[in-house]
């Protein structure tokens, strides 16, 4: 039961052909292929920053990353707020539900 079984190969069947033979080929010198031309690379536009440019980038940069700390600091706060209040609101039912309790 734990043994493997080993599959038998099985007999070809039908006609068996023997491989081709490849007959060697002689390889005679001639002139060497001329060499290739070279390519013309692409012409890409160049983009130059003038110096007013590069402050304007800079200015945006800066006002994009102030903008997008605003906006997270803005979400966090609003978290907090939420879950400060959520913790006050707990806290006065707890003790809303406790003195209720003592007077039964």
């Amino acid at each position: 039961m734990f043994q493997p079984k080993i599959p038998t190969m099985p007999q070809p069947s039908g006609l068996v052909t023997p491989p081709a033979v490849v007959q060697p080929t002689t390889i005679t010198p001639g002139t060497p292929a001329p060499a290739p031309a070279a390519a013309p690379e692409p012409s890409r536009p160049v983009v130059q920053l003038a110096p007013g440019t590069a402050v304007a980038l800079v200015g945006a940069g800066t006002a994009v990353v102030l903008v997008v700390g605003t906006v997270l600091v803005s979400l966090l706060l609003a978290v907090a707020v939420t879950g400060a209040s959520v913790a006050v609101c707990a806290v006065v039912l707890r003790s809303l539900i406790a003195s209720n309790a003592k007077r039964r």
